[in-house]
């Protein structure tokens, strides 16, 4: 059975920084593109950041572009997005995801596999 399970969200004050992780079961990291997604209140789902199966290649959502950092460990199966200089409208759940393929990780929400539940990150102004 495939998990996908996200931690380190919370509560940080505008400027601050958090680090989620996702952590995977049931399934080998290195074989995915891992995309990062959020979901604000009353918003769409949107594409956050993403990286490659070899982690050389990566894409940014252009408002998170200088901020946030994606990265991965395949060894350790995990995926982590750094979070710097965060801003009330980073307020939202945030969601890993899973896409099997060699290629760079694509915006497209329907072409991700695997989702983890999700993880609420809320900056206070």
């Amino acid at each position: 059975q495939v998990q996908l399970v996200e931690s380190g969200g919370g509560l940080v004050q505008a400027g601050g920084s958090l680090r989620l992780s996702c952590a995977a079961s049931g399934l080998t990291l290195s074989s995915y593109a891992m995309g990062w997604f959020r979901q604000a209140p009353g918003k769409e789902r949107e594409f956050v950041a993403g990286i490659k199966w070899s982690g050389d290649s990566t894409t940014y959502a252009h408002s998170v572009k200088g901020r946030f950092t994606i990265s991965r460990d395949n060894a350790k199966n995990t995926a982590y997005l750094q979070m710097n200089s965060l801003k009330p409208e980073d307020t939202a759940v945030y969601y890993c995801a899973a896409d099997r393929t060699i290629l760079s990780p694509t915006i497209i929400l329907g072409a991700y596999d695997y989702w983890g539940q999700g993880t609420q990150v809320t900056v206070s102004s």
